[in-house]
């Protein structure tokens, strides 16, 4: 998100080189970079001359210090500022769910039709589940059959309880029996999936009023689409004036390059963003942390979610036995090509491990198209699959007869295999890579070694 500022940013601080000190003559370029590109990225007007009001205070007369550059300077204080108005102000664990109350706690989701309301229900029941709670999810939308049908099914991709529900009740009816279910059934949470719409109306606002002082919720949370623009911040006005909202889930950050919601809807509320969704799988939920979105919207990645994600998703007992393999000398073989393929499908794919990294190393694995990127995996792997253990454990066994039979049983051409063999070579030496030179040199060798990446 936000990816022209952190280009122009990038830009200033090599234009700003030189410079002993910053002064407003030299500031105002920058200040004027970014506002361009807080504009771009559909941030509210009242937004930005904030922002950039608070950035320029804090800037004038600043001492640069040790070996930082005036530009390096001022970015720092771009990052601290955009932290903070984004939620950074509002102190540590405004962003956690508030569930100490007597159970089941009750989250009611609000939004338009379209945000992803009905599957950040299911996404946040997989957090919490994972948090050892027993949730219960329940849709009040009435109007749209699908919506029912749609939560009943992702609840059961997530293992978690769904209050069934029909067209022909009505939601506050259909609310208070799944609370009475879940009181019954002793569960620790209950999510209220609610109508949207495309547009407010009065009858939807009245609606979720009815529903909010029947369940007194222990959470309201509204969701929005990133991509939404400043329909998002109209939105989050009415909501907010209607309900006593106590955080925002900002959805589709992936889908969306300019992502000005983030600072618009949270300064508009003065409701803390408690989730952001960052793609379409079930398992594409995180807690927002504004320092962590700060560094990632001014392209300096976020390395502790991907060792996080790694933590989650990687099973440590395979990584450490790749380790010890790969330090008693022994090759890397395509069976490990393979494992290494299958964990990074646990960590969202490749999309997923590059969006994390700074904006340098990016660039350095190159541009990578990541719908072709994800297709060559799963072809990949089918093509180890049709090998014989003997063959992935020693490659050079695999002369032309032997790539027929390959290409014949995962269902692609001989060239697929061809390049599949060349691929997994160029992976061999980037872990010999690795050894020695560290994660810079590593991503450098990812260029052409991974589906995808040319």
């Amino acid at each position: 998100m936000l990816d022209s500022l952190s280009q122009r940013l990038a830009h200033v601080v090599k234009t700003m080189r030189g410079e002993a000190r910053l002064t407003e003559a030299n500031t105002q370029e920058m200040l004027r970079e970014v506002r361009m590109a807080l504009l771009e990225a559909d941030v509210a007007l009242s937004v930005v001359k904030e922002f950039i009001g608070r950035v320029k205070e804090r800037a004038l007369g600043e001492e640069v210090a040790g070996s930082l550059s005036p530009g390096q300077a001022l970015v720092g204080v771009v990052q601290k500022e955009l932290t903070a108005i984004i939620g950074g102000d509002l102190g540590p664990g405004a962003s956690a769910l508030h569930l100490a109350v007597t159970p089941p706690a009750v989250i009611l989701m609000a939004g338009l039709q379209g945000a992803g309301k009905t599957t950040t229900v299911a996404k946040l029941a997989k957090v919490l589940g994972a948090q050892k709670k027993k949730v219960l999810v329940v849709s009040t939308d009435v109007y749209r059959p699908a919506a029912i049908e749609q939560l009943k099914t992702v609840a059961a991709q997530v293992d978690t309880d769904c209050y069934p529900s029909e067209t022909s009740q009505k939601p506050v009816e259909i609310a208070l029996g799944a609370l009475d279910w879940a009181k019954k059934h002793y569960h620790d949470v209950l999510i209220v999936d609610t109508a949207g719409r495309l547009a407010i109306d009065a009858v939807m606002m009245e609606e979720i009023a009815t529903l909010h002082s029947a369940l007194q919720p222990a959470e309201t949370l509204f969701v929005v689409d990133a991509m939404a623009g400043q329909d998002a911040i109209n939105t989050a006005k009415a909501f907010n004036q209607i309900l006593p909202l106590t955080g925002i889930v900002l959805t589709k950050l992936d889908g969306d390059s300019r992502g000005g919601a983030a600072l618009s809807v949270r300064h508009v509320t003065g409701k803390p963003i408690k989730f952001v969704g960052v793609s379409e799988k079930l398992d594409g939920l995180e807690l927002f942390q504004p320092d962590r979105m700060a560094s990632r919207i001014l392209g300096m990645g976020d390395i502790l979610a991907l060792v996080e994600d790694a933590q989650r998703n990687v099973d440590s007992a395979q990584a450490q036995k790749l380790v010890q393999k790969l330090k008693a000398g022994n090759r890397f073989n395509l069976e490990d090509f393979k494992v290494q393929l299958q964990q990074m499908k646990k960590m969202g794919g490749l999309g997923g491990v590059l969006d994390k990294l700074p904006a340098q190393m990016q660039a350095a694995a190159g541009r990578t198209d990541m719908a072709r990127a994800e297709r060559d995996t799963r072809r990949m792997e089918g093509i180890i699959n049709a090998m014989t253990l003997q063959e992935r454990a020693r490659p050079e066994l695999i002369k032309a007869s032997r790539k027929r039979r390959i290409a014949t049983g995962a269902g692609v051409g001989v060239q697929e295999v061809n390049r599949l063999l060349k691929q997994f070579e160029q992976m061999q030496t980037m872990m010999k890579q690795m050894q020695k030179g560290g994660l810079a040199k590593l991503m450098r060798g990812m260029r052409g070694s991974l589906p995808g990446m040319r």
